[in-house]
């Protein structure tokens, strides 16, 4: 099979963790007999110095015509970079939600799963951590505050900020859809998480999932509140199974998920829209600090790339060998600094590229 993959390195420690996932899909194609052929481009800081702006319209057309986008990290620190003095509108993360939007990624999927190799990691108590836990994130994407018309004003001699948050029936009844869809193929189990005491917009929100379930009689929903959601992620997360929110919920929930996960070196992210084509990252930052040092974790964009194959290209076989690999190599003992366990025998340290090259190892 032949497939072109838009790359997008961006900032920060982004071009080293992209360069090793790119090195597993080259060793997934070769392994498997397909043609995968990338194309670089530049989205966040990198692109406000070449362009000055954080998107190009060349990049957005560029991520249009492949058949999937794998990207690294954008963004630096802020209060500390010289793009974070520019307006909102024109900073790295503004190119994100640009992007989202013209690609209509309107379907975010974060999987948090607590390796058992890494439950030392996981901040919660043993007890709870001893159970482990595998949850899918499905996050609305494109709708919802970050959206809403904003505006900051002054009124009756004093400075009033005003966000929007506004959802339409149809945007919730997609997000729905996929998280039935994705449901149904784990354990059938989805829990609607909004704030229907007090919003209208989660009232709309529950309304419509409860109209989406009747299409999908094998999947039991719940209903539940984002702060008892966020309580209960802590508490005991293997309650959970398929958790779907809107945008702004999903954004905290799924970062609270990350922490428990142990680290965020080790959580992909997919979002999708609702043909076959997605946009793949690691659910981490930029990490300026450690930047170009070979030390970051690569192994959240390796299994953003195994979400890829999974989601885009509907090569479940090759995404099974790379999350394989990705097992094989904690159960041999190696470790990138983030994950290390100190005083623990039988542990390696890797750096960034080591990393890679033991996954592409274990591939095939």
């Amino acid at each position: 099979m032949n497939y072109k993959i838009v790359t997008i390195p961006g900032d920060g420690i982004g071009p080293e963790i992209v360069r090793e996932a790119q090195k597993v899909l080259e060793k997934v194609a070769n392994v498997y007999g397909h043609n995968f052929t990338f194309e670089k481009v530049l989205m966040g800081g990198c692109s406000i110095d070449a362009y000055g702006v954080p998107l190009t319209d060349e990049t957005i057309e560029k991520c249009k015509s492949a058949d999937a986008v794998l990207m690294g990290s954008i963004g630096g620190k802020v209060g500390v970079s010289k793009w974070y003095e520019l307006p909102a509108d024109k900073r790295p993360e503004a190119g994100l939600l640009k992007l989202r939007k013209s690609l209509g990624l309107f379907c975010n999927l974060r999987p948090a799963h607590l390796y058992p190799e890494l439950k030392n990691a996981c901040p919660l108590k043993e007890s709870i951590a001893e159970k482990g836990f595998d949850v899918m994130m499905v996050r609305e994407l494109t709708g919802g505050l970050y959206f809403g018309t904003r505006k900051t004003e002054i009124v009756d001699g004093e400075e009033v900020a005003i966000d929007t948050l506004e959802y339409h029936d149809y945007e919730i009844r997609r997000i729905a859809k996929k998280a039935f869809e994705i449901a149904g193929k784990r354990n059938k189990k989805l829990t609607s998480v909004d704030k229907a005491n007090v919003l209208d917009s989660s009232r709309l929100w529950r309304k419509i999932f409860k109209e989406v379930s009747k299409d999908y009689p094998e999947v039991t929903l719940e209903d539940a509140l984002v702060d008892s959601t966020a309580m209960q992620l802590v508490r005991n997360p293997a309650q959970f199974d398929v958790v779907a929110t809107e945008n702004m919920f999903g954004d905290i929930l799924s970062d609270e998920m990350a922490e428990i996960a142990g680290s965020l070196g080790m959580l992909p992210s997919a979002s999708l829209r609702e043909d076959s084509f997605g946009l793949y990252e690691p659910s981490g930052g930029s990490a300026p600090d450690i930047a170009g040092k070979n030390i970051a974790n690569p192994l959240a964009t390796i299994l953003s790339a195994a979400m890829l194959l999974r989601y885009s290209f509907n090569l479940s076989e090759e995404a099974d060998a790379i999350e394989n690999a990705v097992e094989k190599a904690l159960a041999q003992g190696y470790r990138t600094g983030d994950i290390l366990e100190e005083g623990v025998e039988g542990l390696k340290l890797l750096h960034t590229d080591e990393m890679g090259d033991k996954i592409a190892e274990l591939i095939g």
